[in-house]
Formats: structure tokens, C-alpha cells, sequence
């Protein structure tokens, strides 16, 4: 198979195909941000992760629709399916697998591997470093909540020597919990990131709320998995720290 029609409703997939064969993605969300320019390739919107247009893209004809297990709804992918489309699913929960299911995705549609998968692959797949200190990651507010296990972030944030609070039991039913900001603030971390993105944490929204030192950290940087894992073996260890 050589796809030359892809529907891609994974942000971080709809980035690394693009670093390919930006003209064959199709249709992409509304989420999909990187690269800025997929409308001069031609990408339709097909709206977001979690509410995809089904009729916009079952017109787009793709060769392709690739998911993500977490991004995406099974009830869309069974919907997909029922209209005769082939529907890829992803499922990364460790960086090694994030790139693996890349390479593995990219074989699928017939297409190269980019020299940034290989540089990831080296940056991110070795054995584990010793652990130098632990982290809090919340990702939203109002309720509070924070990276648990099982999840990207929480490897990603491991694999730089940094262990996730939250994240420590691999059997808690919970892998993105809710947790009152008290307790957050007096688990014991060193550090709590605060990342940009999904919710926007900013140096006058988030910080006061804690007496434990904070990091503002790039969303993107923690939890994509595409060739921002290049760059982000080299920034995300250096927070922007709040001022005042």
C-alpha cells in the first residue's frame, strides 16, 4: 500500500506525516497546529478529536484514517468503519512506543522514514537514567488535574531522570486523576511543571497556587509525540521560570 489520501485526527501524527508527504493529509482537525500551513496542501478541517465531521471525511475518500486510542472516540472508529473507511488505531502510553507505532504507521502507508524518527528513536529509546527529582505535572485546573500512570508524559518526564509524582502506582484506575491542589502542593515534589497546554498555565494563572517551587514547561514538548521529541530533548529541561 502507498497512501496518497490520509485523514490524520492525531495532532502529533498529523505533524510527523506532514514532515513526509504533507500533500497526501487530507483531512486534518482542528486541533492539528503544526505545520501552520496544512491548508496550502490542501487539508480540509474536519473539526476536532473528540466530534469529527464523519460525512467530511467519508467525501475526502482516504485511503487512510489513522486515530489514537486516547485522542480519539471508539464510538467514531466503529462509525468510520460502518461507512466502509480503513481505520488505523494507534495506542502509545511510553515514548518507545510512540516511536515505534510511527515507524510502524509510516511502513503501513508505504511511505520513508524521516531522519528526525531515527534521532528520536536515539534521544529517547536507551535505558532509563537515575532519578533526580519528582515532579507534579497538572494539565488542568478547576478541578486539578495531573499526569498519572500510563501515560506519555509521565514516561517522557522519566526518561529525562524526572518521576511523576502521581504516576508511581501502574495499577491506579485513574491515569489523568483529580487531585484537590492541597494535596498536590504537599506530595513531596521538588518541582511542579506547568505546561501551556491543555489548559494554558501562564506566570499570572497557576504558580500562586503553590508554596512548591514552579516551572512553566511547553505542553507541546511534554506530551507530543512527533519530531518535537528532537527539540525536546534539548529545551524541556529548561523551564521558564515565573517571575516575581
Amino acid at each position: 500500500m502507498t497512501a496518497r489520501r490520509v485523514v490524520s485526527l492525531v495532532p502529533s501524527i498529523t505533524e510527523a506525516l506532514a514532515t513526509v508527504h504533507p500533500e497526501a493529509l487530507v483531512g486534518v482537525t482542528d486541533w492539528c497546529t503544526h505545520p501552520p500551513d496544512l491548508e496550502s496542501y490542501g487539508a480540509r478541517r474536519v473539526r476536532g478529536t473528540k466530534n469529527p465531521d464523519l460525512a467530511t471525511i467519508e467525501a475526502l475518500r482516504p485511503d487512510l484514517v489513522v486515530v489514537n486510542r486516547e485522542e480519539n472516540r471508539e464510538l467514531d472508529v466503529r462509525r468510520m468503519r460502518e461507512r466502509g473507511l480503513r481505520v488505523e488505531v494507534t495506542d502509545i502510553e511510553t515514548v518507545p512506543e510512540g516511536v515505534a507505532e510511527l515507524e510502524r504507521l509510516l511502513d503501513l502507508l508505504g511511505w520513508e522514514r524521516p531522519a528526525w524518527l531515527a534521532e528520536a528513536r536515539s534521544l529517547w529509546c536507551g535505558p532509563l537514567p537515575p532519578v533526580t527529582r519528582r515532579v507534579v505535572v497538572p494539565i488542568w485546573r478547576d478541578p486539578w488535574m495531573v499526569v498519572g500512570p500510563r501515560t506519555f508524559t509521565a514516561d517522557l518526564c522519566r526518561r529525562l531522570g524526572w518521576e511523576v509524582v502521581q504516576a508511581q502506582d501502574p495499577d491506579a484506575p485513574d491515569r489523568y486523576p483529580t487531585v484537590p491542589v492541597e494535596q498536590l502542593d504537599g506530595c513531596g515534589a521538588d518541582a511542579v511543571l506547568l505546561p501551556d497546554e491543555p489548559y494554558v498555565f501562564t506566570a499570572d494563572d497557576g504558580p500562586e497556587c503553590f508554596t512548591t517551587p514552579v516551572e512553566l514547561v511547553s505542553g507541546r514538548a511534554l506530551t507530543w509525540y512527533g519530531p518535537s521529541l528532537v527539540a525536546a530533548a534539548r529545551d524541556v529541561a529548561r523551564p521558564t521560570l515565573p517571575e516575581g
